[in-house]
């Protein structure tokens, strides 16, 4: 049986092309609607522009698809990394334009929060931002984000929750759920979901199951400058 014929495979859905270069993985995932045919990831803090394409042409032949198959490319908006987030766009955009395809954002939160099972919970999604705070956003058990996504200090993390769900059952997932779990320490009712970082495989489910949450403008979530610095004696020129 071909790949793009899997089981649990709607041959009428659209094929889906999905990709995550934001965090510190370079994941894609190919399917037919919400349903995975083929996958890769590999863990890596740098060097995502130069690993994508490879992974790409070897999930597409794993799924026995062509890029004129593609009816839909999905990608990471962030939060991330700067370099991987701009990498990732720039493929989503150059790809979407040579196969004729729909092109549609996910952020990194709405990514995690498609793959968590259905819960009577609120869900807080912490990823890891390479320094002492945590990239966050709470969603209610629905799966509809309870306010915008921010950068927490651990110390302030209990305060930002209890304003947002008071003194609810929380379930925490994401690259950094470990630490943010620790940082709630002396709350109640907390559980963790493992293996929760961010993957192509949630873009791809959010972008088909989520309804709500994908961000079809591609626009990068960056909640944070860059960290760039320059010679003494130069100024930086920030492009629009």
């Amino acid at each position: 049986m071909p790949a793009s014929s899997a089981p649990g495979a709607d041959r009428r859905a659209p094929v889906v092309l999905a990709f995550d270069t934001a965090a510190s993985a370079c994941s894609v995932a190919v399917g037919r609607g919400a349903t995975v045919i083929a996958r890769e990831r590999r863990e890596m803090r740098h060097g995502h522009g130069e690993a994508l394409f490879p992974m790409i042409e070897r999930t597409m032949a794993t799924a026995e698809f062509v890029p004129a198959d593609i009816d839909i490319v999905a990608v990471s908006v962030g939060p991330g990394g700067f370099t991987g987030i701009r990498a990732g766009l720039a493929a989503a955009r150059g790809l979407a334009l040579a196969a004729d395809a729909r092109l549609v954002g996910v952020t990194s939160f709405a990514a995690v929060a498609a793959l968590m099972p259905k819960r009577a919970t609120a869900l807080l999604v912490a990823l890891d931002s390479r320094r002492e705070d945590f990239y966050v956003q709470i969603f209610d058990a629905e799966g509809h984000p309870c306010g915008e996504p921010a950068t927490i200090l651990p110390d302030d993390l209990g305060r930002f929750v209890n304003s947002a769900i008071r003194d609810m059952p929380l379930c925490i997932a994401g690259d950094a759920a470990e630490g943010a779990a620790n940082a709630l320490g002396a709350r109640d009712g907390i559980t963790t979901a493992a293996n929760s970082a961010p993957d192509a495989a949630g873009v791809l489910t959010a972008t088909m199951v989520g309804g709500k949450t994908p961000d079809a403008r591609t626009r990068p979530l960056y909640l944070r400058p860059a960290d760039v610095s320059f010679p003494k004696g130069r100024r930086g020129i920030i492009a629009p």
